[in-house]
């Protein structure tokens, strides 16, 4: 399962640094590429909570062949949106990009198919360390995804594969990566299909709601309220953060894309030693709920030192020691380490904890909801962040620290 969801996630991050360009290509506003960005985390949302109660009804394994197989279909038509655009018009070329990116975000809803396919299969001491492998397969995924797409996107690449392809393929820096993103969806699919087996469990057949229903009933219950309402603050403050962060690195510390992916690569690598072993080994030793405390504290922190990296400046930190190694660079490294644990715990342990409060027949949907809720402050997040970022480089930053206050309370138990 892991493995399938590395797979999957491989496919998503490889589209990351070919969007802001893409959506360029068509000649319109950059507020279309935080339009294009947040589309996917909506359509999450309204997904997750809807494929989880399914899960629970039909089984795990065929929402995600369906979900995955979905996402194939999604990359593939969101790599012709290009040439449709100039075949047709621009209108209806952004209009397919953009129904394509819908459409991949509600198969993106799978992930809370995926934790509770986990759930089933481990033992309620196990949970915590195999949902943070899970984690760990996200953080793979947003490592090497964005490498293999911007190397697809290399003029190189382009021309070579040009070359080999039919003429009736188009071949570009946009639709190339888009099609190794299908590619790994349907690889993907084909190890669902050969690999995965469906948990012996007990099924139910659940009431027809919508997800506003049942967001209604998971607020009304009193172990999974706190969870919903976490999972939506951090997501929102984390979004924020991570859609500002770029900038700040750029504008501040004059740092180009590359320089800055190698650091998100730097985050991500982090990410995967905490989330695939750092957190499970806290959970066993001192309790699910204090290592989501300690998360809690740890994004804090981090989102008040990225705000003051700015004043640390490029200097060198030390007077004899290496010229690249400077003030500002430390605070970074350090807001790095932080920001990586901090997400990783809240993640990971607040899905131990919904597993923990769900009952065996509602873990899809229970999942579903929380993912849900986390979609929705990733869809809000960004372009509140984009906002208070002109408005005051630190104010989201800032702002981010203040939203994970409350959280901390609805986890004091």
């Amino acid at each position: 399962m892991v493995a399938i969801v590395f797979i999957d996630l491989l496919g998503f991050g490889i589209i990351i640094p070919i969007l802001p360009f893409y959506v360029r290509s068509f000649g319109v506003s950059d507020v279309f590429i935080g339009l294009l960005a947040a589309s996917y985390s909506f359509a999450q949302f309204v997904a997750a909570p809807i494929l989880g109660r399914i899960s629970d009804e039909r089984g795990r394994r065929p929402v995600l062949m369906l979900s995955v197989g979905v996402a194939g279909v999604a990359w593939v038509v969101f790599g012709f949106a290009s040439q449709i655009g100039a075949t047709v018009g621009t209108a209806v070329g952004l209009s397919v990009l953009f129904g394509a990116r819908l459409l991949a975000g509600a198969a993106g809803g799978n992930i809370a198919t995926a934790q509770a396919y986990i759930a089933d299969v481990t033992r309620p001491e196990e949970r915590t360390g195999a949902l943070g492998l899970v984690g760990a397969a996200f953080g793979l995924g947003f490592v090497f995804g964005p490498a293999v797409g911007g190397l697809l996107a290399s003029d190189t690449v382009v021309t070579t594969v040009r070359g080999i392809l039919p003429a009736f393929v188009p071949v570009t820096q946009f639709s190339l990566p888009s099609f190794a993103a299908a590619g790994f969806s349907f690889l993907a699919l084909i190890a669902t299909a050969v690999v995965l087996e469906e948990p012996e469990r007990a099924r139910t057949r659940a009431q027809r709601t919508t997800f506003i229903t049942q967001f209604r009933t998971a607020l009304a219950d009193q172990t999974l309220r706190p969870l919903v309402i976490a999972f939506f603050l951090t997501s929102l403050a984390f979004a924020g953060m991570t859609v500002m962060f770029v900038p700040l690195l750029a504008d501040f510390f004059l740092y180009d894309a590359t320089t800055a992916a190698l650091f998100l690569a730097y985050i991500g690598a982090l990410g995967i030693v905490n989330q695939g072993v750092l957190i499970g080994w806290l959970s066993r030793r001192v309790g699910v709920r204090r290592v989501v405390r300690a998360g809690v504290v740890a994004l804090f922190c981090a989102l008040v030192l990225l705000s003051a990296s700015p004043l640390a400046g490029t200097a060198p930190l030390l007077a004899s020691g290496p010229g690249w190694l400077t003030g500002g660079l430390a605070v970074l490294l350090a807001f790095g380490a932080l920001a990586s644990f901090g997400n990783g715990a809240i993640t990971v342990g607040l899905a131990a904890l919904v597993s923990e409060g769900a009952s065996e027949e509602t873990q899809g949907a229970a999942f579903g909801v929380t993912q849900g809720a986390g979609s929705l402050g990733r869809t809000v997040g960004p372009p509140l962040a984009a906002a208070a970022y002109v408005f005051i480089y630190w104010s989201p930053f800032i702002a981010g620290a203040l939203l994970l206050v409350p959280v901390a309370v609805l986890l004091r138990r």
